[in-house]
């Protein structure tokens, strides 16, 4: 009786352990940069229309950058190929022929963080077509998805927000990585900066961050009003190196403005370019006009990125994903 109830523990034992290890794999960690996808498809296929209609989709040039940079950076492998390490990516589109058209995204698969978008269709055809017509909406579930991922490498290098006067008497958070420095802090307006070194010609270049508000009037004037807003907040906090000189919205260059949202909050976002009058540093800036009706004002965050020599796409989505952690308390 005894190696009968021993026999049946170990059979227990056992079980729970094979179980308790299945529950508890950790999965691999996942490589690749944001804004970079990998392309799982046929080579025949990727060297044809289907592929000329991705590079044309997803090679769209970002606005507001000065010098030409895609939406996204693409690279492609054939399905035999996507195995073992192939399978890390952290953003893998898979193009592949089925009964019906859809778009599916699968989590965390073969490593973690991951996304994989499955882009199907019945036939060469419709998957070109299913390219163009739904283009953006695959680039867009790659963009949150890669906000998402930044926010959660800022948050675990979070600086201490509850210093700064203004973030408190706007009542807001932000996610700012501990890389940024103050450079003023009036209590109605906030500057941070990061230095930026690596391969930037002419010393060092730097991403910027604004925080401030206005009294909100009428709201049909608030997208109208960006340019002339910044212009009056730049002559007056940042200044240039000698005296007459200051930022300003770079006027050979008109931005766009897209309609957004921020906290569950009417937005505009506006991606242009600035210069400093009289002078010739320069360079891409992304803002978000916040529209907070119940405390009647105009929140505004604003990025700036001096990086000359390189490119830039990169330092304006950091500063995207900073403005996009903003809350209202």
């Amino acid at each position: 009786m005894n190696k009968l109830i021993a026999l049946f523990a170990l059979i227990c034992i056992t079980v729970s352990c094979k179980n308790k290890g299945k529950s508890d794999y950790i999965l691999p960690t996942s490589n690749g940069n944001t804004n970079k996808i990998l392309v799982v498809i046929k080579g025949n296929d990727w060297e044809g229309k289907i592929g000329d209609e991705i590079r044309s989709v997803f090679g769209e040039h970002q606005v507001g950058l000065p010098q030409p940079e895609t939406l996204l950076s693409v690279g492609q492998i054939d399905p035999v190929g996507f195995k073992g390490f192939m399978r890390h990516a952290k953003a893998v589109l898979i193009v592949r022929e089925g009964e019906k058209e859809k778009i599916t995204v699968e989590k965390n698969k073969y490593a973690e963080p991951q996304i994989l978008v499955y882009a199907t269709a019945k036939g060469k055809g419709a998957l070109v077509d299913l390219i163009r017509n739904r283009g953006k909406e695959i680039i867009k579930l790659f963009k949150d998805e890669d906000i998402r991922f930044t926010q959660r490498i800022f948050k675990k290098e979070k600086l201490d927000e509850s210093k700064f006067q203004t973030v408190k008497n706007l009542g807001i958070t932000l996610t700012i990585p501990e890389r940024f420095r103050l450079v003023e802090d009036t209590g109605d307006f906030l500057w941070l900066r990061q230095h930026l070194k690596s391969g930037i010609a002419r010393g060092d270049g730097s991403n910027n961050v604004l925080v401030y508000s206005y009294p909100l009037e009428d709201e049909s004037k608030v997208a109208d009003n960006i340019t002339r807003m910044r212009d009056t907040i730049g002559k007056k906090y940042i200044p240039g190196t000698k005296e007459g000189m200051h930022m300003i919205t770079e006027q050979a260059y008109t931005p766009f403005t897209f309609d957004a949202e921020i906290d569950g909050k009417k937005a505009y976002e506006t991606r242009g370019k600035w210069e400093v009058k009289n002078d010739f540093m320069a360079g891409p800036f992304i803002n978000y006009t916040i529209i907070d009706k119940e405390n009647k004002r105009v929140i505004v965050f604003e990025g700036f990125t001096y990086a000359p020599s390189v490119n830039k796409r990169d330092f304006i989505f950091e500063l995207e994903a900073i403005a996009k952690s903003l809350k209202i308390k």
